[in-house]
């Protein structure tokens, strides 16, 4: 008798592992795409974190603009956030200049925004 498997045999495990991957995937999208949003509404509510902060600590009064990014300062925040789902990420240090193209810090008194997925990353 011969040792092996069929063609038939292999192609139902190939159709099985298939169908499985089918199912996976979509959910791993998903779940990685929920990832980054949460990540990124955490960054916005750091920046409005610090944005109250300075803004309290310099007498600034609420629709009071700030000058480039002056809340970069290791009182207010360490290191600048970039959102998780931006292209700017990989091997580049993070700083105000990438992070300007990730997040709009706003006036005072208004929410800072996510200029990467502006419809989802919002803060509630």
């Amino acid at each position: 008798m011969k040792k092996g498997f069929t063609l038939v045999e292999i192609m139902i495990v190939v159709a099985i592992i298939g169908l499985l991957a089918a199912i996976a995937i979509p959910s791993f999208m998903r779940a990685r795409t929920t990832a980054q949003k949460n990540a990124c509404i955490n960054n916005l509510r750091q920046i409005e974190g610090a944005k109250e902060q300075y803004a309290l600590e310099n007498g600034m009064t609420n629709y009071a603009t700030f000058s480039g990014f002056g809340l970069i300062c290791p009182d207010y925040v360490k290191s600048f956030p970039n959102c998780p789902a931006s292209t700017n990420l990989g091997t580049q240090e993070k700083s105000a200049t990438i992070s300007a193209l990730d997040y709009n810090i706003q006036i005072l008194g208004s929410n800072a925004l996510c200029r990467i997925v502006a419809a989802t990353h919002v803060l509630p």
